[in-house]
């Protein structure tokens, strides 16, 4: 048996296209002012660290309560009414685990972002196990979430598989050790140099996930 470990944003439904809408037209421009902030040096963060890292990198000119709620507010609104499912991987995923693998869900969402997702679309039984960054003490581009994936699923970091369509979140699987897919089907924003190899659609992504179990 392997453990399969899939991110959700830009994997399982396709969220960070509105993500980046949201930060660039609202939510970067109130806590930064007169910054061009790249959206793509956030991707797969998880929102309670971003605010540290506009704020040392950019300087915040809002509060961490006033960022936190407007980041609440764009999720309520992404994963309630505008993100869609990536056609194709929760039937690949269903796929993997009949074979007798495990697959765990890893994300730098929170818990009721998660439960959302899980509830719109009917991934409720889908996954063995669900991490998030608000389980661990770091979030991507650290290891944590992705070390912890591999302990509950009894297997070595080394023997997992991620699925990845961020440069943080493929830097945080690689960091832990696991073999990394890029997967680039939603959006091309990945440092294709990071994982191990890369995915274009769904389709190559069964070729390349089914190649190594």
């Amino acid at each position: 048996m392997t453990a399969v470990l899939c991110d959700m944003d830009g994997v399982i439904v396709s969220s960070e296209a509105h993500w980046k809408r949201h930060e660039s037209e609202d939510i970067y421009p109130a806590t930064v002012p007169d910054q061009e902030v790249p959206p793509e040096e956030t991707t797969g963060m998880y929102y309670r660290e971003i605010y540290d890292y506009l704020d040392d990198n950019y300087g915040a000119a809002i509060s961490r309560e006033e960022f936190l709620e407007l980041f609440e507010e764009a999720g309520r609104q992404i994963y309630g009414e505008e993100a869609e499912i990536v056609a194709g991987v929760p039937e690949l995923l269903r796929d993997v685990r009949a074979e007798g693998n495990s697959v765990s869900l890893v994300t730098s969402s929170p818990h009721h972002w998660i439960d959302v997702v899980l509830d719109r679309f009917d991934l409720e039984d889908d996954f063995d196990a669900i991490v998030s960054a608000a389980d661990v003490e770091r979030g991507k581009p650290a290891a944590d979430v992705y070390e912890r994936a591999a302990e509950l699923a009894g297997e070595d970091p080394t023997d997992c598989i991620a699925i990845e369509d961020s440069t943080n979140g493929a830097s945080a699987a690689k960091a832990a050790g696991a073999f990394t897919i890029g997967f680039t089907g939603v959006h091309n924003d990945i440092d294709r140099s990071i994982p191990d190899v890369v995915a274009e659609d769904v389709a190559e992504l069964r070729e390349r996930l089914l190649e190594r179990l």
